[in-house]
């Protein structure tokens, strides 16, 4: 659970500092179009972006400034295919002050950038933050069962792997318990927390098993493991 709990965390830091980079990113852009003049670009080369496994194309763009200076730029996007082609006019955006500080003036020249890293951070932040607030409150609902569920006594079944989780290629294990509740007949499953280290040397004798449950719920339960011995840090 250890690992459970360093991807939890891991997972909201580099969310939220990604949201708050484009939250800056944004601010910052926002400045630039506000304070920006406009001018008439010409696409003079599309210069290839190599990644591990793709190339995209950005386009070069000249410029000329209001003072007459020309200049060239790099576009900070880039596409595959080319988005421009050779000598294709563009609108461009630069500031006085700094006329190298130029982009082309497209909705995905300025902010794509922004939405794709709000986008995966927002991913990563409700990921990490989910998780936080499921463990927060699954221990509330833990500590309440402990101090006010009621204990019935339940036939162990079995040690089970749990196949849906996977950390570092390794499952958990669970005990999977049974009770027939004397007031309806029906019969309930109960499977435990996970565990990581297998139980079944220190289990296998037992024939009951301590189950708290939720006065008349016994779908919210805790089964009571606390006879095991704890896994070294």
């Amino acid at each position: 659970m250890n690992a459970v709990s360093i991807i939890k965390y891991v997972f909201t830091l580099i969310g939220a500092a990604m949201l708050i980079g484009a939250v800056y990113w944004f601010q910052h852009t926002r400045a630039f179009v506000a304070s920006a003049v406009t001018a008439e670009g010409t696409v003079v080369d599309l210069q290839p972006s190599r990644s591990s496994d793709s190339v995209t194309y950005k386009p070069v763009v000249r410029y000329k400034t209001a003072t007459g200076e020309q200049i060239e730029f790099v576009s900070s996007t880039g596409s595959n295919p080319p988005g421009y082609r050779k000598g294709e006019k563009v609108e461009v955006l630069y500031l006085p002050s700094e006329p190298g500080n130029a982009s082309i003036n497209t909705f995905f020249s300025l902010w794509l950038g922004h939405l794709i890293v709000g986008g995966v951070g927002g991913v990563f932040f409700m990921v990490g933050g989910g998780i936080m607030v499921a463990t927060a409150r699954k221990a509330r609902q833990d500590e309440f069962l402990r101090t006010q569920g009621v204990p019935i006594e339940t036939s162990f079944q079995s040690v089970e792997l749990n196949t849906s989780l996977s950390v570092n290629g390794r499952n958990p294990f669970r005990v999977t318990t049974q009770w027939q509740n004397p007031s309806t007949s029906q019969i309930h499953v109960f499977e435990s927390d996970n565990l990581w280290f297998d139980p079944t040397p220190y289990i296998q004798d037992k024939k009951k098993i301590t189950v708290l449950i939720e006065r008349d719920n016994p779908k919210k339960y805790l089964v009571d493991l606390s006879f095991l011995p704890k896994v070294a840090d």
